[in-house]
């Protein structure tokens, strides 16, 4: 099949793009190569996909009509889409919302038409976020919980992605399906977060910051365990029979098993051989204490079983990361 996958110079979207291509599928690869962090990153991430014969890239805004739209009319064969591409990062949104409305929502309306006009669409898997359940106190997070107190604009714009999604595959019957990432990590990750940033610093004997006092959970996810769920949604599109209302879903796509901040901290120091200096915080403004994802759907519908804990995963992170930056 041929997929479009946005974001394709990103973490998730250039793991996911090597893995269709391994299975032999073709792959159009769409990305901005904005500077929200090191494009460098980027363009080594990109690198790695070039070289197949059945990968094209093209640098082009999601947002930008004209540019999608050509795009598609140059391939109307595309079937599926893995849309990844989007403004990250929580904090962030506190200093520049305006790029969150341009990237996170009218980039998903862009997609979404699209999806209807292309001739022979079959799928679209689209990221939502784990923080579209604001200061939801029940844990786990289930699919179910109420959505509607986003705490950040971020949480706000990938809630409103998947009330868009809901919306296209009702009026037009177009299979899409949600999924709300649990912190990512893993080789080839982003900067801004947890896992580079504080093998980063404690490599420079730096301080790292550690918000909250340190009282924080996150549902670490490992880069591989989301592909394989990615993938495994993307080839089972929501019911399309006559009698099923709505060919959409929203699921979470986490590890189901948090870990206290301070043991990831500790674990990374470990696979370092080194300390860590901490310069204690009090919690950031739009930040949560705790993520925890029920994922029974994903293991019900889709066979889904993460399977790599943080004593794994992170010492994957740091040996790429020492060969990557050669420290």
């Amino acid at each position: 099949m041929k997929v479009l996958v946005t974001g394709a110079a990103g973490f998730i979207g250039h793991t996911v793009s090597l893995e269709l291509l391994k299975r032999g599928d073709s792959v159009i690869g769409v990305d901005n190569m904005n500077d929200y962090y090191d494009v460098s990153l980027k363009e080594a991430r990109l690198a790695r996909l070039t070289g197949s014969k059945n990968f094209i890239f093209s640098r082009i805004d999601i947002a930008n009509r004209d540019a999608m739209n050509a795009l598609a009319t140059a391939n109307p064969d595309i079937s599926h889409m893995v849309h990844l591409a989007a403004q990250a990062g929580v904090r962030y949104s506190l200093e520049n919302p305006f790029a969150y409305i341009e990237a996170n929502v009218v980039g998903q309306l862009v997609i979404l038409e699209m999806c209807r006009e292309l001739p022979d669409f079959k799928h679209l898997v689209y990221a939502s976020s784990s923080s579209v359940y604001g200061g939801n106190k029940k844990v786990p997070f289930a699919v179910e919980d109420r959505t509607d107190t986003p705490v950040s604009l971020y949480a706000a714009t990938k809630r409103a992605d998947e009330l868009m999604g809901h919306c296209y595959s009702h009026l037009y019957r177009i299979p899409s399906t949600g999924l709300r990432f649990f912190t990512v990590y893993g080789p080839w990750g982003r900067p801004d977060m947890a896992a580079y940033l504080f093998t980063k610093a404690i490599l420079e004997d730096r301080p790292i910051k550690v918000f909250n006092n340190g009282d924080m959970q996150r549902d670490f996810t490992y880069i591989d365990d989301i592909v394989t769920g990615v993938l495994a949604c993307l080839d089972h599109p929501p019911d399309m029979s006559a009698d099923h209302d709505v060919p959409h879903a929203v699921y979470n796509i986490g590890n189901n098993d948090p870990e206290p901040l301070m043991r990831f901290i500790e674990t990374i120091e470990t696979a370092i051989g080194k300390k860590a200096e901490k310069k204690f915080l009090p919690m950031q403004a739009g930040d949560v204490q705790a993520t925890f994802a029920d994922i029974s759907p994903m293991q019900e519908n889709f066979g889904f079983k993460p399977s790599t804990p943080i004593d794994v995963g992170i010492p994957n992170f740091v040996n790429w990361y020492r060969n990557f930056h050669k420290v």
